[in-house]
């Protein structure tokens, strides 16, 4: 006996609620799945303390997690949130990320003072490949997989070690910026780049081999306009106009690549 179009919808529609539940079921131990997950990257090289933006983007960061941590002026609260930094000793070296715990119930001038302390820039290495490929295992160790995926990097964007070690002026080793175990994670993974020049900016978002990750820049032209939303000072920490500025600049939706 053959089913009807009823019963298959019905099958189908089962189907469907049971994949929603699979996002969303307690995993080991208890806990619930992840709605969305915020990994944080901060290039601790010497090349991007150079730039002279290092600073700004701590003071940048610290509010990025205040507004996100407390969902100030409707910004997203995720469910699950890292910090870490883009760079090593030496090429390959896995770093740690500090989780939520050390920002939450702070203020921006103490989350600050958390991430210089944790974050000094004083390593050799920009080593974009290894943090990428740390986010994708934390993912899954932690079973954030499915959730929505929010990768931000505060960073001048320029890997300074390539897999064949091409040389430091060689616009190829864009191109080996390597994302692919970040593609399956989920059906919503964008990389956001922060405070790289126009003509790096271009280049991550031309020569990065990927299908599903989407990935969006703000040059360093822009960032530090993030400043100028303050009607005061630095602890206007609920102006309006900045979180608005961060959703608009910094938080915005993008589209998936078009093959």
């Amino acid at each position: 006996m053959r089913a009807g179009p009823r019963f298959s919808n019905s099958l189908a529609t089962l189907a469907l609620a049971a994949l929603v539940a699979a996002a969303c079921t307690p995993v080991e131990g208890g806990a619930r799945r992840a709605r969305s997950s915020l990994f944080i990257g901060i290039d601790v090289s010497g090349s991007f303390r150079s730039t002279g933006n290092y600073d700004d983007a701590i003071e940048f960061t610290s509010h990025y997690l205040y507004g996100h941590l407390n969902g100030l002026g409707d910004l997203s609260v995720p469910s699950a949130v890292f910090v870490g930094s883009v760079g090593g000793d030496r090429p390959g070296q896995p770093k740690s990320f500090q989780p939520v715990h050390k920002f939450q119930g702070k203020t921006p001038e103490e989350i600050a003072a958390v991430l210089r302390d944790n974050f000094p820039p004083e390593d050799g290495f920009t080593d974009f490949n290894t943090f990428f490929d740390r986010v994708a295992t934390l993912v899954k160790q932690r079973g954030l997989v499915l959730a929505p995926l929010n990768i931000v990097v505060l960073s001048d964007g320029v890997p300074d070690t390539t897999p064949d070690g091409g040389a430091a002026d060689d616009e190829s080793r864009y191109g080996a910026i390597d994302v692919s175990k970040l593609e399956y994670l989920s059906r919503s993974v964008t990389v956001r780049l922060l405070y790289g020049s126009p003509t790096v900016s271009v280049a991550w978002e031309r020569d990065i081999d990927r299908r599903r990750v989407r990935v969006w820049t703000v040059d360093d032209e822009v960032m530090p306009g993030w400043r100028e939303q303050f009607e005061a000072d630095l602890e206007s920490s609920d102006d309006q106009h900045l979180w608005t500025w961060v959703k608009d600049n910094v938080d915005f939706r993008v589209r998936s690549r078009v093959l």
